[in-house]
C-alpha cells in the first residue's frame, strides 16, 4: 500500500524551483501547503482502492502563460506526514519496509521539461526521488486558474495533477502484486508570488 508513495505525491509536490532566464514576464510562485493536497490510491487485493494523504507539501513554481514550455518545478513532499486513516497502518508505512522515514523524510520532484497539450494542459516531465531513488515521472497537468488572488491580492496560480508510479522501482515492493505496484498520484495546489 505504502506504495501509494503518494508522494507524491503530487503533489504535488508535488517543488522549490529553478529560475526561468531570459523570461521576463515569468512569475515565480511558492506553493501554499495550506492548499495543496497529495493524494496516493492503490488496489488492496483487488477489493478496494484506499487513500492516503500528504501534508506540509512546499515547493516553487517558475511560470509564464506566454511560454508555458520554459516553466519549471520544484516540490518536496514530508513523507512522516502519511496519513491512511488507519493509526497502525500510518506507522508501517513509516518502517523501514515502506518508506524508512528516519533515513529518507521527503520525497521531491523536479521538472525537466514541460511541453503544452493544449490551452491550459501540461505535461510535466521530471524525476521524482523517493527512498533513495529517482525515477522519471510525467504529471498529467490542469491549470486551474491565474491571476490577482481576491484575498491576498498578489499574483496566484493553480493546478491540479495526476500521475502513476511503480512503487517497486522506489525500494518499495512489499505484498506486490496483491496489493498493486501501481499507485496512483493526484495533487492540487495554490501558489501566490511574493508582495
Amino acid at each position: 500500500m505504502i506504495n501509494s508513495l503518494k508522494t507524491f505525491t503530487c503533489g504535488a509536490a508535488l517543488f522549490g524551483l529553478a529560475s526561468m532566464s531570459g523570461v521576463a514576464s515569468a512569475e515565480t510562485y511558492q506553493l501554499d501547503p495550506g492548499h495543496t493536497s497529495v493524494v496516493a490510491s492503490w488496489s488492496h487485493f483487488g477489493y478496494s482502492h484506499p487513500v492516503a494523504t500528504f501534508d506540509g507539501v512546499t515547493g516553487t513554481l517558475v511560470f509564464d502563460k506566454d511560454e508555458p514550455e520554459e516553466a519549471s518545478v520544484k516540490v518536496s513532499i514530508p513523507i512522516k506526514t502519511i496519513d491512511s486513516g488507519v493509526p497502525a497502518l500510518n506507522k508501517e508505512f513509516q518502517n523501514k519496509t515502506y518508506f524508512d522515514v528516519g533515513h529518507y523524510p521527503d520525497a521531491t520532484f523536479v521538472s525537466d521539461k514541460v511541453v503544452a497539450t493544449g490551452d491550459k494542459t501540461y505535461d510535466v516531465h521530471g524525476k521524482l526521488t523517493m527512498k533513495g531513488h529517482t525515477e522519471p515521472v510525467t504529471l498529467k497537468v490542469t491549470m486551474n486558474g491565474q491571476g490577482e488572488h481576491p484575498m491576498a491580492k498578489v499574483p496566484a496560480i493553480g493546478f491540479d495533477a495526476t500521475t502513476t508510479i511503480q512503487r517497486s522501482k522506489f525500494g518499495i515492493d512489499k505484498y506486490v502484486p496483491n496489493v498493486s505496484d501501481d499507485v496512483e498520484i493526484r495533487i492540487t495546489t495554490e501558489g501566490a508570488a511574493s508582495k
